[in-house]
């Protein structure tokens, strides 16, 4: 399971045009799901999520979690951080877990996200667009 999180002021996700998940100052995850992937990988990226330390203290280094400042959640799905990129130029996809063993992690992750901090998701499989302001910019990728 990979995590690419990124440190937003603010974020959101539209479909069809319509805003159908967003967030303030919090974490905008794109949610990458590989064969293999579970409900104790799912249990295992969140906590590590919720606690990473990523946000700014009072004398300005990343000593803080989206649970210290009581942040927002954005998690949009995304198999293509699944992608296999070593060889040629087009990516191979064969590591990514299939569409509907995806869709009920990503259900799952989202629910039980939803149980520790306000979240927001896009629609799994949807043509997404994804606004967001990465605040630093800070990114990083989270695999477990």
């Amino acid at each position: 399971m990979i995590g690419l999180i990124q440190r937003v002021s603010e974020a959101s996700v539209k479909v069809d045009g319509a805003v159908i998940g967003s967030a303030e100052r919090g974490i905008l995850l794109l949610l990458g799901i590989q064969k293999g992937d579970d409900q104790e990988k799912a249990d295992r990226l969140l906590d590590k999520l919720l606690r990473y330390r990523i946000f700014p203290d009072d004398e300005g280094r990343m000593n803080r979690s989206l649970l210290d400042i009581e942040g927002d959640l954005l998690v949009v799905s995304q198999f293509t951080l699944a992608a296999d990129t070593r060889k040629g130029t087009r990516p191979g996809f064969s590591n990514s877990a299939p569409p509907a063993e995806a869709e009920a992690l990503y259900d799952y992750f989202s629910e039980q996200a939803a149980t520790k901090v306000r979240t927001n998701t896009g629609r799994f499989g949807a043509d997404m667009k994804v606004s967001l302001v990465n605040d630093g910019p800070v990114t990083f990728w989270l695999e477990v």
